[in-house]
């Protein structure tokens, strides 16, 4: 029940905090001066191109970009009567994209759950790859294992993901026959989801999921590494060894719980950084991510399109922080009883 209650309240904590964030984003996407129907005003009035200028100046007021930018983001949130009515993010209307001109949900739809798969993909890879070469590494310590998989890790964080990427995207053809770029093959786009599409899905997924989980699975194994090694230096881990626990059972039940705590936390931060540092892998394998999206929002200004991509990588950070909060406590609950006297 206890546990209820604290989920309960870290999932309030998350909404306010989504609040104050969507706040933040929209202030600094309209930091910059001017905005993209201001631009193409101004370009379509050096040219003498009246009738696109007449329909940029509908768009301003059809959007509420003539209004105050208090009353533009209330009405981008959906809480103030706009030109449409109450129609914004709490009503599923994401707003409108003058670089693609077409609705943000239209951009945004099938790259929102591709986005969210790969990234998933990649941080099971991550878990999967770091945990046990962590662990091995620190059970291993001094020893060619250890020496291994730390030069291992150390190549995984000095080579750049687009670098990686390049590499696998000419030799994964050539040598493995991995098809080359985007997350499906072109005839299966736009078309309702079959086991086939699934299968060219699955397969699509290898390549960005090495590239984009390698530099995250080599610093949390290293992390992991150090944590063990700190706990099995303590004394409870001798007082076992003298009491003739053996060495499996020592190593599982006290310091890998102990050590796995930060390893559980780091979910929340590893989240949004996949998906914030998986942009320009996306651009040069061609993922249908929306990681394109956002550079090209950022690059012309399109406010709406950009605002949705921030919130949306704002949601995963925060959920991937609850996550991790939850995990916690389920691990160590000495966090819950923290969590209550606070």
């Amino acid at each position: 029940m206890m546990f209820v209650r604290y989920a309960a309240w870290r999932l309030v904590t998350m909404l306010l905090t989504l609040a104050v964030v969507s706040v933040l984003v929209f202030i600094i996407i309209n930091l910059p001066p001017g905005d993209y129907l201001s631009n193409q005003i101004a370009e379509l009035r050096a040219t003498g191109q009246a009738e696109g200028v007449a329909k940029a100046e509908f768009l301003r007021t059809e959007y509420a970009l003539d209004r105050p930018l208090w009353e533009q983001y209330l009405i981008w949130v959906g809480v103030w009567d706009g030109p449409n009515g109450f129609s914004g993010l709490l009503q599923g209307d994401f707003g409108w994209s003058f670089e693609f001109d077409a609705p943000v949900a239209d951009i945004v739809g099938d790259a929102l759950w591709l986005t969210v798969l790969v990234n998933l993909a990649a941080v099971l890879f991550v878990y999967l790859v770091a945990l046990p070469l962590g662990v091995l590494a620190a059970a291993r310590s001094a020893t060619w294992v250890d020496y291994t998989t730390a030069f291992v890790g150390y190549l995984g964080l000095a080579t750049p993901n687009f670098l990686l990427a390049l590499m696998l995207f000419y030799y994964g053809h050539k040598y493995l026959g991995l098809p080359i770029g985007g997350l499906m093959s072109p005839e299966f786009e736009g078309e309702p989801m079959s086991l086939a599409k699934v299968q060219s899905i699955l397969v699509h997924l290898i390549v960005p999921t090495f590239v984009i989980g390698t530099s995250g699975a080599a610093g949390m194994m290293q992390r992991l590494r150090a944590n063990m090694l700190d706990e099995l230096s303590k004394p409870y881990v001798e007082t076992a060894q003298a009491k003739g626990l053996g060495p499996t059972k020592l190593l599982t039940k006290y310091p890998l719980r102990m050590a796995f705590n930060p390893f559980v936390a780091d979910i929340g931060n590893l989240l949004p950084a996949m998906v914030s540092g998986s942009v320009l892998v996306s651009v040069v394998l061609g993922l249908q991510t929306i990681g394109p999206a956002l550079l090209t929002a950022l690059k012309s200004q399109d406010q709406f399109l950009a605002a949705f991509v921030l919130m949306f990588v704002a949601l995963l950070t925060l959920i991937g922080t609850m996550i991790s909060d939850l995990f916690l406590v389920l691990l160590d609950p000495r966090i819950r009883y923290g969590a209550r006297e606070g």
